[in-house]
């Protein structure tokens, strides 16, 4: 009572075969390994990008939270406008 025995495969096989035709049949598999290739891929991707966020590298200086702010250029008063 498990898994699929090789009549049930044959079963299958001829179904897909009635249904989709035997020409579109290897485009159909070339399209789903394209698919299946890139998925893989982006999972790779997105397992790469976590374990970055994990370990953070460190700051440079620009970016450190522990340096005060530029002073900002105020107007004079003394000068007249243009």
């Amino acid at each position: 009572m498990g898994g699929l025995q090789p009549w049930h495969w044959v079963i299958v096989i001829a179904v897909f075969v009635l249904l989709f035709g035997a020409k579109k049949l290897p485009d159909a598999a070339r399209s789903l390994g394209k698919s299946m290739r890139i998925f893989k891929s982006e999972i790779k991707e997105m397992q790469a990008e976590s374990k970055e966020e994990a370990h953070p590298a460190t700051p440079i200086a620009s970016e450190r939270a522990d340096t005060p702010p530029a002073p900002t250029a105020e107007p004079r008063s003394d000068q007249r406008p243009a």
